[in-house]
């Protein structure tokens, strides 16, 4: 599946440019050309999914549909949907999703109506319907949760009248008449930004460019998905959840992370063959070329937390399907273009579990020096069937993490990297890289030596995270160089 090569961690959120928000845009196309010229051969986008409460990526509206903040205004002036427009001056160092959303959504709203009088170019409108037809097993559930949603002031669906919480047939039905026109908005707000994604993508080929991506293996509780299918859940007749997902304590929280997703029924979807995910691993490798499953250790063994707990301290240890979903993945799909993460305290039924499907798993160089050179985050004891990051998304940056590292931490960090200490983060890219992992990866921030301010989400802290972006000009020919010159020297090119 992977050969000797390097990738960069950079959510399109953090991309630059005057719309308060990084898209799809002429800025990702020039990011792309960046990353060519240092031969690095992959990009890590991390989740494109419709995000909610939190503005985080990994809590998403639905696990099939793309974010539609990430639609590029400038490609919607291209298509004739717009004959300009100009952003109302939001920061460029940050996302404030509370200014940009209203503001996004307005746009989107232009376009459509534009749409609708008959704008954009020849086609388009038989482009939206074919687009509707081919993805109607999960858009025509998405659009009628938005719409519904946004009428009731985006509350969770948990909380709206019964007969739409509980989906019965004539609710819905009368809903989808009063709604249409909300509906059919939606839908092409996916349209839009599966059809500026696939554009990138395809760009990103044409410059020997391919994606990583992300899939959080949980679904928000508030989602198209646990409306639509909540036989499929651990959720009551009315709607509740009860039981949720989480992790105990761990190295990010001493009272562990709870995330509130509901968990798997995983004895009915394995009485359908799994049908949901295969769909849903359809949807996933249709986007990206190499897929990383967030939180894989669930499939060995997953946590669960009583729905109601204040932390994820209380919960129960309870087995995941194990090999049957992957033989059943396998047979649908052949070999799998999978990153397994298998970070946190692992039973030994996790790696056992890798073993048997041959995937490679994931290691942070961070994470090493804590303990000695036993640790199996330390690059001399890697497998070569391994991802290696200087650290990830969840992360603080490398920087960052040094300056609060333990005087204990700094001291065998500098003398395993032969590091005085100065350039840090350069020094564990150079390490990374240097390593016998098959993949190695760094976020832009570290690449770029920042510290702590730029950390991408703190892990178990609600709001004011996923917000850092990089200012236009940063990305210098001699960073290309540096970069292109470890890419060369540890022959990941």
């Amino acid at each position: 599946m992977l050969e000797r090569t390097s990738t960069v961690i950079l959510h399109p959120t953090s991309l630059p440019g005057p719309y308060g928000i990084g898209d799809l845009g002429p800025q990702a196309r020039r990011w792309i050309d960046w990353l060519a010229s240092t031969n690095t051969r992959y990009w890590q986008v991390l989740p494109l999914g419709p995000t909610g409460y939190g503005d985080s990526p990994f809590q998403c509206f639905s696990a099939f549909a793309g974010n539609p903040y990430l639609i590029s205004p400038d490609g919607l002036v291209d298509l004739g949907l717009l004959e300009s427009v100009e952003g109302p001056g939001f920061p460029d160092d940050h996302v404030e999703y509370g200014d940009v959303i209203p503001w996004k959504t307005g746009v989107l709203d232009t376009a459509y109506d534009r749409f609708i009088a008959g704008a954009g170019i020849e086609g388009i409108g038989d482009e939206f319907e074919q687009f509707k037809s081919e993805n109607a097993t999960w858009l025509d559930d998405f659009a009628l949760f938005m719409a519904i949603k946004e009428e009731n002031e985006l509350h969770p669906w948990t909380k709206w009248e019964p007969g739409l919480r509980l989906r019965d047939p004539a609710a819905l039905d009368e809903a989808r008449s009063r709604l249409g026109a909300s509906i059919d908005r939606q839908a092409f707000r996916q349209f839009l930004f599966f059809r500026q994604w696939f554009e990138l993508r395809w760009y990103a080929g044409e410059h020997a460019i391919r994606i990583i991506g992300d899939i959080p293996i949980y679904v928000a509780s508030d989602s198209a998905d646990a409306w639509a299918h909540p036989h499929l859940f651990e959720i009551d007749e009315q709607g509740e959840a009860i039981a949720v997902a989480g992790v105990p304590p761990d190295y990010f929280s001493p009272t562990g992370q709870l995330w509130g997703n509901p968990l798997y029924r995983w004895d009915v979807l394995a009485e359908g063959g799994f049908e949901w995910w295969l769909d849903r691993l359809a949807s996933t490798f249709a986007l990206y070329d190499i897929v990383r499953i967030d939180h894989f250790r669930a499939f060995a063994d997953y946590w669960r937390v009583p729905a109601g707990s204040e932390t994820a301290e209380t919960g129960t240890w309870l087995d995941g399907p194990g090999i049957a979903f992957f033989d059943a993945v396998r047979q649908r799909f052949g070999d799998l273009a999978i990153i397994a993460e298998d970070l946190g305290e692992l039973s030994p039924k996790v790696p056992a579990l890798i073993e048997a499907t041959g995937l490679p798993s994931m290691k942070v160089l961070q994470f090493g020096f804590s303990t000695d050179l036993t640790d199996p985050f330390i690059p001399d004891n890697y497998p070569e069937n391994c991802v290696v990051y200087v650290g990830t998304h969840d992360n603080d940056t490398a920087v960052g993490w040094y300056e609060s590292a333990t005087k204990r931490e700094r001291h065998f960090a500098r003398k395993y990297l032969g590091s005085d200490g100065t350039d840090i983060a350069w020094d564990l890219i150079d390490t990374a890289w240097q390593s016998r992992a098959v993949l190695a990866g760094a976020t832009l921030q570290d690449i770029l030596g920042r510290g702590t301010e730029a950390r991408m989400n703190t892990p178990s802290v609600p709001g004011g995270q996923w917000q850092w972006r990089f200012e236009d000009g940063v990305l210098s020919p001699g960073l290309a160089k540096r970069l292109r010159d470890v890419n060369h020297r540890t022959h990941r090119v």
